[in-house]
This record gives structure tokens, sequence and C-alpha cells, in this order.
């Protein structure tokens, strides 16, 4: 019976990295897209190759704090039920188009099912403290980023020639589009993966490092199948309805983004051993909003107060899920 559930797992796993390419491809490519300086099509395989090259490289930095930073320890019946809540939250709000932050789906269904399995006093706060606060500072810091980049870009640019600041913007736009597939993809693959890294190295008897290599090239397909697919419909969200954005809007906005995840996945990693997992959403849509405001194109209110409202019930609902599927699942176990 377990074993069944783990390979069930393993196949959700997969999914679940299909979602996030679904619902995240969008955080690398929504700038260089909304510009207008690459087709959808040529960002989204650009967005494939580096996101895999960030989750193989550095994609242990968070699977760890996912697997065990949280709480004790995950079994097979607790992942799978922690896998699934966080895919039905994504799947329906890409469905209808909305940025959701994949982080925190899968932090609130661990930490429904921490709550249910070990209780309040089990939940390992010292870690928890970080990633809540990471909640509240990527957005924020993203925002500043974007306009403080924007304000510095705009003399460096402005004394170009017409053509040649034009063409500057778009290749170092693109290569912004690459730093930040990457950064997401170091960052993001634990959302899909990360709670099966202790199961699977049980299983197949590896090292902790072999095991998040092979989940992580696992999830780096679901990630592009993810964005190839319906990629588009959150895409289309973030690059054109919350401001228009023009090549150095959007080149301030996508380097505030990436260095934001990046910092997040490395610095803690070295300081304390758990990367901190960030919403790449939270952070793309916050530089989004910030050179939205310092542009002077202003923001859509409306799509803004639509994400921000989506952001506000992802945990609860995950955690609650995962609460509630929890407990059916060990009834069915026992019973």
């Amino acid at each position: 019976m377990i074993s069944l559930i783990y390979i069930a797992g393993i196949v959700l796993s997969f999914y679940m990295a299909w979602n996030l390419g679904a619902n995240d491809a969008a955080n690398p490519t929504d700038c260089a897209v909304g510009a207008g300086v690459v087709s959808l099509k040529r960002a989204l395989i650009l967005f494939a190759i580096f996101a895999a090259l960030g989750a193989i490289l550095q994609g242990f930095m968070v699977m760890k704090t996912i697997d065990r930073g949280i709480v004790p320890r995950i079994d097979i019946p607790g992942a799978f039920v922690i896998t699934l809540s966080a895919c039905i939250w994504i799947t329906l709000c890409t469905w209808i188009g909305m940025p959701v932050s994949t982080t925190h789906s899968i932090v609130g269904a661990v930490f429904g099912y921490g709550i249910l399995t070990y209780g309040i006093e089990g939940i390992k706060w010292e870690v928890s403290r970080m990633i809540f606060l990471s909640m509240l500072a990527s957005p924020v810091l993203s925002i500043f980023l974007a306009l403080g980049l924007y304000r510095a870009f705009v003399p460096i640019f402005g004394r170009m020639k017409e053509k040649t600041a034009a063409v500057t913007l778009k290749w170092v736009l693109i290569a912004g589009l690459c730093f930040s597939a990457y950064a997401f993809g170091s960052n993001d693959v634990a959302n899909a993966t990360g709670v099966y890294v202790t199961i699977t190295r049980e299983i197949g008897g590896m090292p902790d490092y072999s095991t998040m290599i092979l989940l992580a090239l696992m999830g780096s397909v679901g990630i592009a199948l993810g964005g190839f697919t319906w990629g588009y419909k959150v895409i289309n969200t973030a690059a054109k309805k919350i401001t228009r954005l023009n090549p150095l809007t959007g080149l301030s906005a996508e380097l505030a983004n990436a260095s934001a995840v990046y910092l997040f996945t490395t610095i803690p990693y070295i300081l304390f051993g758990f990367g901190i997992p960030i919403s790449t959403t939270h952070s793309s849509i916050g530089s989004i909003i910030g050179v939205g405001l310092a542009g002077g194109g202003g923001i859509d209110k409306k799509t803004v107060v639509k994400i921000l409202a989506a952001w506000a019930l992802t945990l609860p609902t995950t955690a609650t899920i995962s609460a509630v599927l929890n407990k059916v699942v060990m009834i069915l176990i026992k019973g």
C-alpha cells in the first residue's frame, strides 16, 4: 500500500512540476514578452533551458528546506497529500490565469500536514519564521530594487543613440530573462520535489545530493512541459494586464526579480545551511508594480487587487486542504 502511494506521489510530483511551469513560467519571461523584445515561444525555450540549469546546479539548496526545514520528517502518505493539496490550488488558479505563489502553496500544505501530524510545537519555528519573513520581504525588496534600477538605467541609456540603446536593451533584457529563469529553477524546483528527498533517498539507497539531482532532472522536464502547454495563460496576465512594459522598465523589473530570488536562495544557504523558499511570483509581480510606479505607466488596480486576493488565500487554503486530506488518508490507511 505504502509503495503504491510513493509511486503515485512521484507521478503527482511530476504533475506539480507541470503546475510550476504552467503558473510560474511567467515570472522569468513576462518582462521580455511584455516589452516585445522576444516572442512567447522563444521566451519559453530560454525559460526551459535555464530553469533546468538552475534546478540541477543549485536546486538542492531549497529542496533541503522543504524536505526537513519546516517539520522533522515527511512520510510517504504525507508527501502525497502535500503535493496533491498544492496541485489542486495551483491548477485552479492557473486555469483562470491568476499568478499565485507555488512556493506558498507547497509551504502552506507542509504546514497543514505538520500541524496535524506533529502539533504546533512540532513545527521548526526558527526556519519557519525566516520563511514567513521572506514572504513579506521578497515583493517589497523587488519593488524597491526595480525602482532603483530604473532610476539608474534612465541616464545610462539616455546618453546612448536611440538605435544603440534599443539593441542593447533588447539583448540585456534577454540575458536578464535567462538569469531570472536560472534563479527560478534554483529556488522553485523544490516546490515540486522537495517533500520526496528523504523518502526517495531511503528507498533508492542514494546519497542526499544524488537524490536531489535525480529529482531536479524530473522536475525540470515537468516545468518545461507546463510552460509550453499552459504557460501563456499567466504570462498574458503578468506581461500585459498590470502595467504597460517597455524594454527599459522590463529590464529593470527582470533584474530586480532575478536578483531578489537568487539572493534568497544562496545567502541563507551559505549562512545557515537552508536556502529560503520565496515566491518567485510575488517577486516578479512586485518588480513589475515597482517599474509601473517609477516609469509613469501606472498600474491596473483591479488586476493587482485580484492578484493580492489570490496571494492572501494561498497559504491558508493549501494548509486547510492538506490537513483535511491527510486526515482522510490516515483514516483509510488505518481502516
